[in-house]
């Protein structure tokens, strides 16, 4: 089975090396890895160079961006930069953060998933994030759900849902439209990656408005955003966050922000929402 990885990367001289170390480490090596170095001003350039010149199968890809941090938008952007330079001889594309270490079977495992279930569309394992001497479940975590630092798509899954969007909230609605199309989504618990660069830690003001932009342009609905709004704002220990995250929602709403998905699947959405949030009431 065919792996390719790209992984965008912007001032990770601090721990792109330990992910590449993981990937050439792998019981199952990718065929191709692309490393787009975006706008860095460290030394992240000079140190993929190197893993270039002893490995033909990774890449890097130079690429001018703003500075600016933007989720969603700014990492998709960079994440097709890599892409584009890409054959169409993928049986599995992974978009991969330059803040992971994996364990050695990880690409074989996802490889055993794959394989054994026609409808996977997409896999991954669980982000751990250290704490004192131990590493422990990042705090985001849901058994349903694929944090976007560790994406794996099968490629027919990935070109249905239309590859991934251009904005905040791509790493959901990538899954949402998958179950749309009646694919399956796997978490292997079992497979622990090591997360050097918790999520969020670097978000500025303006980024935290685009949550509730996302929650609009996937036709939540204000009540379903509500509901998230405030789980989310509770799991990052933040009530501030709530208000930016509806505050984002009717920004989005009053200037007609266009959506990310059709009338037809957002209805699917809001069913597919509503059903999980009935479920944790009954339990």
């Amino acid at each position: 089975m065919n792996f390719y990885i790209i992984i965008p990367a912007h001032n990770e001289a601090s721990s792109i090396a330990l992910t590449l170390d993981s990937l050439v480490k792998q019981t199952l090596q990718p065929k191709r890895v692309v490393v787009i170095n975006d706008n860095s001003t460290d030394s992240t350039r000079e140190i993929v160079e190197g893993y270039c010149a002893k490995h033909k199968w990774i890449q890097l890809v130079n690429s001018k961006s703003s500075n600016e941090h933007l989720p969603g938008s700014k990492i998709i952007n960079a994440f097709y930069k890599g892409f584009e330079t890409l054959d169409e001889h993928y049986d599995v594309l992974c978009k991969f953060d330059a803040d992971l270490i994996f364990p050695n079977n990880y690409l074989e495992q996802l490889a055993y998933h794959f394989s054994t279930d026609k409808k996977l569309g997409m896999a991954a394992g669980f982000c751990y994030i250290e704490k004192g001497d131990l590493w422990v479940l990042e705090n985001l975590t849901r058994k349903d759900h694929i944090r976007g630092a560790l994406k794996a798509y099968r490629k027919d899954c990935f070109l249905q849902i239309g590859k991934l969007k251009r904005s905040m909230g791509w790493d959901t609605v990538d899954e949402l439209l998958a179950k749309f199309y009646g694919w399956e989504i796997l978490t292997d618990e079992s497979l622990q990656v090591k997360h050097l660069k918790p999520t969020g830690i670097s978000y500025n003001k303006a980024s935290k408005y685009l949550q509730g932009e996302a929650m609009y342009k996937m036709r939540y609905g204000f009540v379903i955003t509500f509901i998230s709004a405030i789980k989310l704002a509770y799991k990052k220990g933040s009530f501030s966050l709530f208000k930016d995250y509806l505050a984002g929602y009717f920004r989005a709403k009053k200037h007609n922000t266009e959506f990310l998905v059709s009338e037809k699947e957002g209805k699917f959405i809001r069913n597919l929402r509503w059903k999980g949030i009935f479920r944790k009431f009954k339990y």
